[in-house]
């Protein structure tokens, strides 16, 4: 293998690694304890149909309101992209056209994320799920 066509293989294939490693969260089947945690509140026990689209690089809605005691049907799509949609503390992760369904049984702010590495805004694909 001539030294510059073996230069240039393992450049790519380090990049290839890179990409597919970087970001992901392990979804371990273990669950955090919900941030910001408080005791319940009354005035929850609704099922709420949420839809959560993700574009290039921004989830539409960037933030939910729910109550106490709802119960979630979210559905996760994308329209530009590949990406994925994890809320860890709810061990929550989706790919393009799945759904989790889901209750909200403590008061809390839930972060959500990108699960999967899509590029340079990546970072920046977040949202709050606030439970009141």
């Amino acid at each position: 293998m001539k030294p510059k066509f073996r230069c240039i293989f393992t450049i790519a294939l380090l990049s290839i690694v890179l990409v597919l490693s970087a970001c992901g969260k392990s979804n371990n089947g273990t669950a955090a304890p919900p941030a910001n945690n408080t005791a319940p509140s009354t005035g929850g026990g609704q099922t709420k149909e949420i839809t959560v689209t993700a574009k290039n690089f921004a989830f539409d809605p960037p933030n939910i309101d729910l109550k106490a005691g709802d119960t979630v049907k979210l559905t996760f799509k994308n329209k530009d992209g590949v990406h994925g949609f994890e809320i860890p503390d709810l061990n929550v992760n989706l790919q393009d056209g799945q759904t989790a369904t889901f209750t909200v049984d403590k008061a809390g702010t839930y972060d959500f994320n990108c699960s999967i590495q899509c590029g340079s805004g990546h970072d920046n694909m977040t949202g709050t799920i606030t439970v009141s």
